[in-house]
């Protein structure tokens, strides 16, 4: 039986780069403690399937040593500065996004759509009230308008559709592709921003709590508006090192709850959960978000913030997990790849402009019936 020489240390890198339990792996690859201590090569079929295990490319394992490999786009999170080394997982999605993206600005450009004006409106000079009012302006994203929504999830909701209203594909998913077995780590990251004037994207983080997906898509927004790709960790919670991460967190808290009318909303004497309670029905935005907002207005000092702000997490997090079920699998679908991403997709493939093939590629599925149902659900006569 022909054995395939692989350096061990590459069966090592490529377990830990798709952040797989060694224990797990070692059920389903018996040898694999010899093929990292090199005493036993693997043969080329047992490779190809570590290699799949993993996502890793079966090439690398030809390799004299592990590659170096970068996050393709710029990094600014300050929460993953203890992971040791990108996940398959991260990398996968930013490539499939970017994919996605030079798909669509082809096909816009080809419709004849025009730059957006407001990507790379404004810059860091400008105040974050400004940039905020600007985004607010363009969305539609007011306070009165979000108080039309039954709940914040609802705002939520509508902020996305505004947002893709305005040209922006924001796509929310918590794993890779559709592959429900990769789940995305919050802890690695929460969003990025793919700037561009025709086709600008916005990645959400899914498997994050909704409270921190409406911030990180304000954030998002933020860099857009900058004309900046950027990969974040937009943390509420917490200070960032970048000057830029700092900036887009002030105009993601402007944007969603505006100082002044935030000032004017608080009441002296009142008990804190009653006005959690009262101004997120106000705002329409978690309490998380209420909670950094009266830290930055001085309404909490950081030990009565830092306090609040962790049980409340502990209580959404519990209640969550109490309403955590599955969903429709198709506008699920919609929410992962953007409904307008979808629709142009689907249109363009119906059309015969794109094939079927790389329709299914990009929208991670394998059954024309699958996409049939898929376009019936966005409205096409399928």
């Amino acid at each position: 039986m022909t054995r395939v020489p692989v350096q061990p240390a590459l069966f090592t890198w490529a377990r830990q780069r798709a952040r797989l339990d060694e224990a797990g792996l070692r059920v389903r690859f018996p040898h694999l403690a010899q093929w990292e201590a090199g005493e036993v090569h693997p043969t080329l079929r047992q490779l190809e399937q570590y290699a799949q295990a993993t996502h890793a490319p079966v090439g690398y394992f030809f390799l004299p040593a592990p590659p170096m490999e970068a996050v393709p786009i710029p990094d600014f999170r300050t929460m993953g500065q203890g992971v040791p080394r990108l996940s398959a997982d991260l990398l996968d999605v930013i490539y499939t996004c970017q994919t996605r993206q030079t798909w669509y600005r082809d096909e816009a450009l080809v419709s004849g759509e025009t730059p957006l004006p407001f990507i790379g409106s404004v810059t860091l000079a400008t105040p974050p009230a400004d940039a905020a009012e600007s985004i607010r302006q363009e969305l539609g994203f007011s306070v009165a308008a979000r108080r039309e929504c039954p709940t914040w999830t609802d705002a939520l909701r509508l902020f996305i559709a505004q947002a893709e209203q305005a040209g922006v594909m924001v796509m929310v998913s918590g794993v890779v592709m559709n592959n429900n077995t990769r789940h995305l780590d919050p802890q690695e990251f929460r969003g990025f921003a793919l700037a561009d004037a025709i086709a600008p994207l916005v990645f959400i983080n899914g498997a994050d709590s909704k409270a921190a997906q409406m911030f990180t898509l304000a954030h998002e927004l933020a860099h857009l508006w900058l004309g900046q790709t950027a990969l974040s960790d937009a943390a509420m919670a917490q200070a960032s090192d970048h000057a830029t991460e700092t900036w887009c967190n002030r105009v993601a808290a402007e944007l969603l709850v505006p100082q002044a009318e935030f000032r004017a909303a608080l009441q002296q004497d009142e008990a804190l959960n009653v006005s959690l309670q009262r101004l997120a029905r106000h705002f329409k935005v978690s309490t998380l978000v209420l909670l950094r907002r009266m830290l930055d207005v001085g309404w909490l000092d950081r030990d009565a913030f830092w306090a609040a702000y962790r049980a409340e997490e502990a209580r959404l997090r519990a209640l969550t997990a109490r309403n955590a079920g599955g969903g429709d699998f198709y506008r699920t679908t919609v929410a992962r790849v953007s409904k307008r991403f979808a629709q142009t997709l689907v249109a363009s493939t119906l059309e015969g402009r794109t094939l079927y093939r790389d329709a299914f590629r990009m929208l991670g599925i394998a059954k024309p019936g699958t996409f049939n149902e898929l376009g019936r659900t966005l409205g096409f006569p399928t």
